[in-house]
């Protein structure tokens, strides 16, 4: 462990990216050891979906649930980068998955319908805000209990890019996930911890039949 850098030096490849030393769980030592722990995991096989979602000994589960949040957030800038090539405000002017989900952008004062490029957007700053506000998450070893409940709304909210970006553009989606396996592991993560209804799952991305859902207009 010793003499072991764990950063990316300035210039270095994007090939050589987190090419440093695997550390076991417990010789980590740094203040976000934790974040540092799921992003070990997903470089060393980040279609182990059920691997890198088990929670460690000793670490409460709600600190779990947010890191992960945190990086799935994060990940997810990447797909609204690719989705730029195509998706705009003339194409898909609403934020929509199949013809039957319209969502309205919570972001405003008043709900309302915004572009899907720009709900996108929108979701992911609001989301990047309440993750590193220090009113909801002043902590991130500790979860406050008032605070579990957003990491819930967060979760929909989010969702419904993926879910745009496999009905409306699936190509893109495909490439997306075929490198990251993000939709697959926040799936099943949102499953594992009860976080979203299964008749808001409308993505069949584990292999599973999913029933149409009744037309709906949803602001939550």
């Amino acid at each position: 462990m010793d003499g072991v850098v764990r950063r990316n030096d300035p210039g270095c490849k994007r090939s050589d990216w987190y090419k440093w030393s695997a550390l076991k769980f417990d010789d980590l030592n740094s203040l976000l050891f934790i974040q540092e722990w799921i992003q070990q995991c997903i470089n060393e096989d980040y279609k182990n979906v059920e691997g890198i979602l088990r929670c460690p000994k000793n670490i409460e589960e709600g600190v779990w649930k947010y890191e992960h949040l945190r990086h799935f957030c994060m990940v997810l800038n990447q797909l609204a980068v690719a989705l730029q090539a195509e998706c705009k405000a003339e194409t898909c002017p609403q934020m929509t998955a199949t013809e039957q989900w319209i969502f309205l952008c919570a972001t405003h004062k008043n709900p309302k319908e915004c572009a899907a490029i720009d709900y996108t957007r929108h979701t992911l700053d609001s989301a990047a805000a309440l993750l590193n506000s220090y009113r909801y998450f002043p902590s991130r070893v500790r979860i406050k209990e008032s605070s579990i409940a957003k990491i819930g709304s967060i979760c929909r909210r989010v969702y419904r890019i993926f879910s745009h970006a496999y009905f409306h553009h699936r190509q893109i989606f495909d490439s997306f996930e075929n490198d990251t396996y993000l939709c697959r592991r926040f799936t099943t993560f949102v499953i594992k911890y009860s976080l979203m209804a299964p008749e808001h799952l409308i993505v069949p991305i584990l292999n599973e039949v999913v029933s149409e859902p009744p037309a709906n207009e949803d602001s939550k």
